[in-house]
């Protein structure tokens, strides 16, 4: 269902200051949490809960879990999975597209209440509750802005999620050249199926506002950072800035 991912090195420059950071993983799913104090049973419980509405609902449909177009929903569903297929259909991809970004907030969405702050990663893909700013590095596999950017984002009371869909990095499908298709909205599901199909569209530097104009033309979606090669266009509510920024 869900991939295994090499050793994910970024998480070392991933802290936030005053939060406590915790690793939960269940077979392929693999997240980096971050809350006031460690909560790593809860979102493990929350992960299983999770991944059972996931894998029961693909052993009735096995089709949920490889088809590339949108998922029409009929009958009963767990949330999760009308999540994944809404995303999936707003962003004319497979519901697995927005795997990541949904089991991300699933469980970040679980744990809100037990925590001032709470930020999961999975994969790239992060949804966080969080007070003020937050920084965020832009990891874009063979670019040589690799490394240099990040975005600073305002949360202004409401939840951030942040995905990203890259073909020079990870595990995941993409029939683009992106290096990084960053989206920024406030659903995971949604920014995590809107970064596959956007990325998808960018063949090469030159096409880099492509991403852009398809991703800005979804409703819920605040920002876009599309980079291949040397080439980066940005879009919407977020601000760049030098990895070496201070970080809230």
């Amino acid at each position: 269902m869900m991939k295994a991912y090499e050793p994910r090195t970024y998480r070392s420059f991933s802290a936030r200051k005053g939060l406590e950071s915790f690793r939960v993983q269940v077979k392929e799913s693999d997240l980096w949490i971050q809350a006031d104090h460690s909560l790593e049973k809860e979102a493990k419980d929350l992960l299983l809960k999770c991944r059972s509405h996931l894998e029961g609902f693909i052993a009735r449909f096995p089709d949920f879990a490889t088809t590339l177009t949108p998922w029409e929903i009929d009958g009963p569903a767990p949330p999760i999975i009308r999540s994944m297929a809404k995303a999936g259909t707003v962003a004319g991809v497979g519901p697995m597209a927005a795997v990541a970004g949904a089991v991300a907030q699933y469980v970040g969405q679980g744990l809100k209440d037990l925590t001032r702050e709470v930020i999961v990663e999975n994969g790239g893909d992060v949804y966080a509750m969080v007070e003020g700013s937050l920084f965020m590095g832009v990891f874009a596999g063979k670019s040589p802005l690799a490394g240099k950017i990040g975005l600073r984002l305002e949360s202004r009371g409401n939840p951030l999620a942040v995905c990203t869909s890259s073909a020079s990095i990870g595990h995941s499908k993409s029939f683009g050249k992106a290096d990084a298709v960053v989206i920024v909205a406030q659903d995971c599901a949604l920014a995590d199926a809107v970064a596959t199909a956007a990325a998808n569209l960018v063949d090469s530097p030159k096409n880099v506002t492509r991403a852009l104009d398809f991703a800005r033309s979804i409703s819920g979606v605040t920002g876009v950072v599309s980079i291949c090669g040397s080439q980066l266009a940005t879009w919407g509510d977020l601000e760049l800035a030098p990895v070496q920024a201070k970080r809230p």
